[in-house]
């Protein structure tokens, strides 16, 4: 479903690591859209830490050194303990389901719902699940859905 430009959207780590590959010409119109109309791009403390993770696991040094100092230029939203709570309630519901994701999901999930944010995914599998389970999570994929 396509959000409504206006809303404040936080990326989801599989939407902000192809915005760094630079390979999806949708997700990269996407972002210079919302970069226009909102100053910069938004993402989780938890995309920081699956990011640098990932980049480690595959010592690619150089370009955890370059992410580190591209932070200052994007608003990370922290996890709190309301947020912290409200994911591993999500966490929960979806395992007693038979519906598991994860933790990295629901964490996100978690803070893009307290802050009342629409969360920029590409996995609407594991999202729409968070959804099918009652949690009022907006989403949008920025990678079939051009800019408005």
């Amino acid at each position: 479903m396509a959000a409504d430009m206006a809303r404040r959207t936080m990326l989801d780590t599989d939407i902000f690591s192809e915005l760094m590959r630079g390979k999806n010409e949708v997700v990269r119109a996407r972002a210079d859209a919302y970069v226009k109309q909102h100053g910069r791009l938004t993402i989780s403390v938890i995309t920081v830490l699956e990011v640098a993770k990932g980049l480690q696991k595959a010592g690619r040094q150089d370009a955890l050194t370059r992410f580190v100092g591209k932070l200052a230029s994007l608003e990370v939203v922290p996890m709190g303990a309301e947020e912290a709570i409200l994911g591993g309630r999500i966490y929960g519901d979806l395992e007693r389901l038979g519906q598991p994701i994860g933790r990295a999901d629901p964490m996100i999930a978690g803070i893009a719902v307290l802050r009342g944010l629409v969360l920029a995914t590409g996995n609407e599998e594991h999202y729409g699940r968070i959804q099918a389970a009652g949690y009022d999570l907006a989403m949008d994929n920025w990678r079939t859905s051009p800019p408005q």
